[in-house]
């Protein structure tokens, strides 16, 4: 019976058995079957399972699945093909290719996180401030995160001042510049 494993950065391996698995002190999950992976994922979060998808080669990158069910069966279904490694391997064939999909590896998305809080805090300290429109197109978000960032990160964990008000009936915020 062919055995899967999958570390913390979502390569999964196929083994012809159990024995060819290398015990790496809790930083892999082995699975056999789909019910197992299945198992597995409920404790993952949704974007762990687009993250190993558009790991896999020769498939089409998603931005999201509609369940966590559709997204356990194919990718169960993409791993298939995977053929087993030789007898204790030195290193095991992994399905994971350089990424040519639309996110950027999990490090490079925080970076990316702060850079938008950066340009946010950026775009409020302008005289005029910021339109809730323009904050929307720096970001690529949508309004509720917006607003979400503005309450979360820069009023509670920032202790910034942010002002809104209405200007010519569009949402407008501007905090002082430091």
């Amino acid at each position: 019976m062919t055995r899967f494993k999958i570390d913390t950065e979502n390569n999964i391996t196929a083994f012809g058995s159990s024995e060819q698995i290398e015990d790496s002190g809790g930083e892999t999950e082995i699975f056999a079957s789909r019910q197992e992976l299945a198992t597995l994922a409920k404790t993952w979060p949704a974007t762990r399972l687009v993250e190993i998808w558009n790991s896999l080669p020769g498939i089409e990158p998603v931005e999201r699945f509609t369940s966590q069910q559709a997204a356990v069966t194919r990718i169960w279904k993409a791993i298939q093909r995977l053929e087993p490694s030789a007898v204790a391997p030195k290193r095991p064939r992994s399905v994971r290719k350089p990424s040519s999909g639309k996110k950027p590896p999990r490090v490079a998305q925080k970076r990316a996180g702060a850079s938008k809080t950066a340009r946010v805090i950026a775009l409020l300290e302008r005289p005029k401030g910021a339109t809730l429109k323009e904050l929307m197109r720096a970001t690529g978000w949508q309004t509720h995160s917006v607003r979400g960032l503005i309450s979360g990160q820069l009023k509670k964990k920032l202790k910034l001042k942010v002002r809104s008000f209405k200007r010519e009936g569009e949402r407008v915020y501007s905090i002082k510049p430091r």
